[in-house]
């Protein structure tokens, strides 16, 4: 298996424009996800995923910069851009993340990896359980591909898993269940508005930054209500 991650990224966001490369605790939110990965015990290709279009141009500068792969493609067709990264550099699974998500547990992410391996899933995900951007997901090439041929709907090119949500009796999804204190489904550690970067930052001093568990988010944003 060569497992990839690809990490999704651009600057035009309409709510919080420019968003992957704000400033979070000394550094920016693209480089949180990035580190964050750092203690992902097992090898894999990481590469940041972001469009042709002008504005991304801080983007693949700044991971120019950081010795971090940089893939672009199609800025509106974002299942074409992870289809032709996947096959450019020869993935088997992916794991899909996204820019605005500077806390994913990556103890979480090894399980999910190791459930989708084992059981031989075309599809598993993490969420529904965890605080909102904490989860993560992951594919096969071969589920993808399909996905890429048939799915044709709008919602289907913008959003990856779509097609796998939508036609869940052509794939084999697999959930990954977490444990009960790492449950708390409406909590948002996603950055998407001002009020999300205002509690990341919060989260990023008084957490430790890269290294903040689940488990201390909840207890910190409990505790701060």
């Amino acid at each position: 298996m060569t497992l990839g991650i690809i990490i999704q990224a651009r600057m035009g966001s309409t709510r919080l424009p420019g968003k992957v490369l704000r400033d979070i605790s000394g550094k920016p939110l693209l480089g949180h996800v990035l580190g964050r990965l750092q203690m992902l015990t097992r090898p894999a290709k990481v590469v940041v995923a972001t469009s042709s279009a002008t504005e991304n141009d801080m983007i693949e500068a700044w991971c120019l910069e950081h010795g971090v792969s940089c893939f672009r493609g199609d800025e509106t067709d974002v299942l074409d851009r992870y289809f032709q990264c996947a096959k450019s550099l020869g993935m088997s699974d992916i794991v899909r993340l996204t820019a605005d998500n500077p806390f994913t547990d990556i103890e979480e992410l090894e399980r999910l990896i190791d459930l989708h391996q084992k059981q031989g899933f075309d599809y598993t995900h993490a969420f529904g359980q965890l605080p909102i951007g904490v989860g993560a997901e992951i594919f096969t090439f071969e589920a993808l591909l399909r996905s890429h041929r048939e799915g044709k709907l709008p919602h289907h090119r913008e959003h990856v898993n779509e097609y796998f949500t939508d036609r869940p009796e052509l794939f084999k999804i697999g959930q990954l269940d977490v444990p009960p204190a790492k449950i708390s489904p409406n909590l948002r550690l996603t950055v998407d508005t001002e009020e999300d970067w205002r509690r990341a930052c919060a989260l990023a001093e008084r957490g430790g930054g890269n290294w903040l568990g689940t488990e201390e988010a909840i207890r910190l944003c409990s505790s701060s209500a």
